[in-house]
């Protein structure tokens, strides 16, 4: 890992990421951190109504978004001088546009080892319609995107939970989660739910794991059978049970009409867990 990027919104949320990411650099060598703020044009309803429910006039709307654009550069250059004196490479980028997209381009541009983003997660009508950017780069990022909701410190990342059901067995996948339990130096739990849909014996279950474990040389592992009635559900409770630190999944990351109709598993769990959740879009 040499490079982290980390869309940064200073919300309470992107600032938990911000804290995490540069906690985690200053423990390893040669990492750049690259922060990245997206201003997002403003049209007139966006920056909502006057007293009277008449729309902002045009000429405020533009010296608002100056006035704005001159305070994140500011912003950016103290968040520069807070962190020029640490052993790693800290970067801040300022982009016009929309955030999703800003984001990607800048993977897609900057081809970061991890992303590190800050999430409120989303509910009802929100969640059903369009999603957080969050639960958008998770989809389609081709690097791992951990995602922070609360503070987190590096170090405390002692338990994992690695959630799949074992029968697609990627190399790569297999290969980023033991580097990514070798980085914490943590105890790695197994896990595969059970739901009534997909019901399988505990023997079944067990077999292919320990058939995973044997193949890709894991160590310090733990297998679990978890009962639930959902995968979402099954992922989330069992890392309560067992008070895990991270968990990790890998996605598929359909897009467009086939996700709105299957969903995905490890969006829902991004937009639904407490704890950190790290994913890496597997193809």
């Amino acid at each position: 890992m040499t490079k982290v990027l980390v869309p940064y919104d200073f919300s309470e949320q992107a600032q938990y990421a911000l804290d995490f990411t540069t906690n985690l650099a200053a423990k390893l060598d040669n990492i750049t951190v690259e922060v990245l703020h997206v201003l997002e044009i403003p049209t007139n309803s966006s920056l909502g109504t006057m007293g009277g429910g008449e729309m902002m006039p045009e000429i405020e709307n533009q010296i608002f978004f100056v006035e704005l654009t001159e305070r994140r550069k500011k912003q950016m250059k103290e968040l520069e001088e807070k962190f020029k004196s640490q052993k790693f490479e800290f970067k801040t980028k300022l982009k016009l546009g929309n955030a999703f997209q800003a984001i990607s381009e800048s993977i897609n541009e900057e081809k970061p080892d991890l992303v590190v983003m800050g999430s409120k997660g989303s509910s009802g009508l929100e969640e059903v319609l369009v999603g957080s950017n969050t639960e958008k780069v998770v989809r389609n990022a081709k690097c791992p995107v951990v995602t922070i909701k609360s503070p987190v410190d590096p170090k405390d990342l002692k338990k994992i939970v690695f959630a799949s059901d074992f029968r697609e067995n990627s190399d790569e996948v297999a290969a980023r989660i033991k580097r990514l339990q070798k980085l914490f130096g943590a105890e790695l739990y197994l896990v595969n739910v059970n739901t009534p849909g997909s019901f399988e014996t505990t023997r079944e279950s067990i077999a292919r794991i320990k058939h995973y474990v044997k193949k890709y040389s894991f160590e310090n592992v733990k297998a679990e059978i978890y009962n639930s009635s959902s995968e979402e559900s099954g992922i989330i409770e069992f890392a309560e049970d067992i008070d895990a630190d991270l968990i990790a999944m890998a996605t598929h990351g359909r897009t467009g009409f086939l996700h709105l109709i299957t969903g995905s598993i490890a969006e829902d769990v991004v937009n639904h867990a407490k704890r950190p959740v790290w994913t890496f879009r597997a193809e």
